[in-house]
């Protein structure tokens, strides 16, 4: 069991750790300066914590489908599932991927004569052959590219740490908490919860466990595993980015920070390492995130749509989408990621109580109050119509939505008890 719980652990580090982990922690470092320890903490607590957590606690509450839907409701359950995957598949994280890997490994050691759409469609043709088959995901994942992806990050990290880049100096941002807990969203870890639950679900069965204890046991492991690896290897890029910002200054992109970060430390050697990294923690996810899309709509439909069929339409639109480019794709991201984050982050928090919960209405209030501030917060972000939104508690943690999640779940509660006693008396 401990051998099995480890591949997999190594395959779910391997699927969270994408374009995303590798750029936002560096960024997040630098602008955080002398404060780089609040913005990491603030970041894990978003995307390792609560990622791994979602993980068991979807596979605890009956599986990704199933917890959710059975918490919010059957329609209210499947909308968010459905944002979900769609945000992490196909239309945001997968096409990032791809992006990602061409602006940090291919543009830097050959140019760009390939061109974006060229490199997409051989990129994405890796991705469609290592996926195709449902049963191999995990396998090649955990115990082929993981290790090397490991080891190659930790060559960067430990080089840096020994020979820091320069002195870690003032902040350049006034919210390293804030910044910390967007980088956290952008990431999207958590929202990868819902199909990774899936991927995990499948690879515990294809190891042969069947008992319901067992499969829960090795999944607890697993995640276990994968955040441990995520928490040191972002703390080591969150302290690159922090010692480079009086090296660099200030103004660099994501990717060029930790492209020119490795360049310092290693020289070319170290770009072409870099260009390994970016390629398999980019290829990686991509695979994780192309079986995770497949499998959820397989078994959202009810095997309508196969598995093959899910797999070939999610790299189709990804091919589609990552040629807008890196920015583009960061950029619209946010605010979507600010809507659907929040009441998805409220429900698997509470996924892991609903046992001592007396009804599921708790959970829908709470999550109903986090999406509403989180849609005004944002209306307020793109558009600047409601002020009055900035002086919410917890504004500048970016945490608006917080006490209004709770005030949600204490009007369920309350419902719920009033409804019951109202047929009681009936």
């Amino acid at each position: 069991m401990k051998k099995n719980t480890v591949v997999i652990g190594l395959a779910l580090f391997a699927m969270f750790f994408g374009a995303g982990n590798l750029i936002f922690p560096p960024f997040l470092g630098m602008e955080s300066g002398t404060d780089w320890v609040i913005g990491f903490l603030c970041f894990i607590l978003i995307d390792v914590a609560f990622s791994c957590l979602g993980i068991f606690a979807l596979n605890a509450g009956g599986g990704a489908n199933v917890a959710v839907e059975s918490s919010l409701g059957k329609v209210p359950g499947l909308v968010l599932n459905t944002a979900v995957i769609l945000c992490t598949g196909m239309i945001i994280a997968e096409p990032r991927t791809a992006a990602t890997t061409y602006e940090m490994s291919i543009v830097p050691l050959f140019g760009d004569s390939m061109g974006m759409l060229l490199f997409s469609v051989l990129f994405f043709a890796v991705v469609l052959a290592l996926s195709i088959r449902q049963t191999r995901v995990v396998t090649i994942i955990g115990k082929v590219l993981t290790p090397l992806l490991v080891l190659c990050v930790f060559v960067i990290i430990i080089t840096g740490i020994v020979y820091p880049l320069g002195d870690i100096g003032a902040p350049l941002s006034e919210h390293p908490a804030q910044d910390g807990i967007l980088a956290g969203y952008q990431a999207m870890d958590v929202l990868a919860c819902v199909g990774f639950a899936i991927v995990m679900e499948n690879a515990v069965r294809t190891a042969g466990y069947t008992r319901r204890e067992d499969q829960l046991k090795v999944i607890a492991g697993a995640s276990v595993v994968a955040g441990i690896l995520l928490a040191v290897i972002y703390g080591g890029l969150t302290y690159l980015g922090a010692s480079s910002a009086l090296a660099f200054g200030a103004g660099m992109d994501r990717s060029t920070l930790i492209v020119e970060i490795t360049k310092h430390l290693l020289g070319n050697t170290g770009v072409i390492i870099l260009g390994i990294i970016v390629g398999l923690a980019c290829l990686t996810t991509a695979i994780g995130l192309t079986g995770a899309s497949a499998s959820y709509f397989e078994r959202t439909t009810h095997g309508k749509i196969s598995y093959r069929v899910g797999v070939v339409v999610t790299v189709l639109m990804s091919v589609a989408i990552c040629n807008l480019g890196l920015n583009a794709i960061v950029a619209f991201a946010a605010p979507i990621l600010s809507v659907v984050c929040p009441p998805f982050m409220v429900c698997l928090a509470m996924l892991l109580f609903k046992k001592r919960l007396s009804s599921t209405w708790p959970i829908k209030g709470a999550a109903f109050g986090a999406f509403v501030i989180s849609l005004l917060a944002t209306i307020d972000d793109t558009y600047g119509v409601l002020p009055a939104i900035k002086q919410l508690p917890f504004t500048d943690l970016g945490f608006s939505w917080l006490p209004f999640a709770i005030a949600g779940g204490i009007l369920g509660a309350v419902a719920f008890k009033v409804s019951k006693g109202s047929k009681a008396v009936a």
